[in-house]
């Protein structure tokens, strides 16, 4: 059998775990010292922005937009492999269905002495950008995106490695049709339940149904994950991370991509974002069809990168 023919397809326990949990276990798609070379390039390749979908004006406010790690999957040849790798798109094939989208990918870096990542879901992404990312039809039994995060470094407990509360990602503690504050200088980096955490300038606990709840830290999973290694899971499970405390000077760097059936309208009725101080036209953006076929017309759909690069359908 070719690599072509392997079906990397979750098994149906692995599928019942993921049901229950809201989460795959990490699974290896690179070797670590593989991981590592195509880094090197690709970090070298992240600084050139000539071909970038959202182009220059993302950098207006430095290192606090975030707009500028977004989805450069559109650009990278790399990336671009990355999101469409039968590794990943397989597994999220199990648990989707055939016919799946990748409609986003964005790089989470925590350098040493960084604050961790606020508990947070999200369902429609609305919270951050004021309008929803993404759609779901009305009589969806389930909502919001599955999530591909790779470590494109090691990533341990002390290097803020991703956490998640299994289980929750049947209920959702906040609501996202009100609206987070754009505040660097206000959220980031704040005491809560004892952890400094921040959410790139926004305070998630502002969206929380309930003022006086607090996430049961007692009940996290901490995914440590060496580099090369991917773990999948719903938007709308509990996720956060801890602190980098700065006991080794390499960054920790992951990298999500994010999957939804071609069902789902993506950034509807909007040509712009508006996110982290910023906005962006969506006018070179698309979705790309990773796996099966797209039967609908709501969605702008690339089949080529920015440079005229085709991506590789499973």
């Amino acid at each position: 059998m070719t690599s072509e023919n392997v079906d990397y397809g979750l098994t149906p326990d692995e599928v019942e775990f993921f049901f229950k949990n809201g989460y795959v276990k990490p699974f290896k798609v690179y070797e670590p010292e593989e991981m590592e070379a195509h880094w090197k390039k690709v970090r070298l390749q992240t600084l050139n922005r000539k071909h970038a979908v959202y182009g220059e004006s993302t950098l207006s406010n430095g290192k606090n937009n975030n707009l500028a790690n977004y989805d450069r999957h559109l650009d990278i040849g790399f990336l671009g492999d990355h999101v469409c790798h039968p590794k990943i798109v397989h597994k999220v094939r199990s648990l989707m269905g055939p016919n799946l989208l990748c409609w986003k990918s964005e790089f989470f870096s925590k350098y040493p002495g960084d604050a961790g990542t606020d508990w947070h879901q999200a369902e429609s992404f609305a919270g951050v950008a004021g309008r929803p990312h993404i759609e779901w039809p009305d009589n969806a039994e389930r909502k919001g995106t599955l999530t591909a995060w790779c470590a494109f470094t090691d990533a341990m407990i002390d290097t803020a490695c991703l956490a998640i509360v299994p289980g929750t990602h049947n209920m959702m503690f906040y609501d996202e049709t009100k609206r987070l504050v754009f505040d660097p200088e206000r959220n980031n980096n704040l005491v809560k339940n004892g952890v400094h955490r921040g959410l790139w300038g926004y305070d998630y606990r502002d969206l929380q149904k309930d003022p006086n709840w607090v996430p049961d830290e007692s009940q996290a999973v901490y995914l440590e994950m060496k580099r090369g290694e991917v773990v999948i899971f719903w938007s709308t499970v509990l996720h956060s991370s801890l602190p980098h405390l700065g006991k080794t000077q390499e960054m920790r760097l992951g990298f999500s991509s994010r999957y939804v059936p071609p069902e789902v309208r993506i950034h509807p009725d909007s040509d712009v974002l508006t996110e982290f101080g910023g906005e962006v036209s969506l006018e070179n953006y698309g979705a790309i069809v990773v796996a099966g076929e797209n039967n609908y017309t709501h969605n702008k759909i690339r089949d080529t990168n920015m440079l005229g690069q085709p991506f590789k359908r499973v």
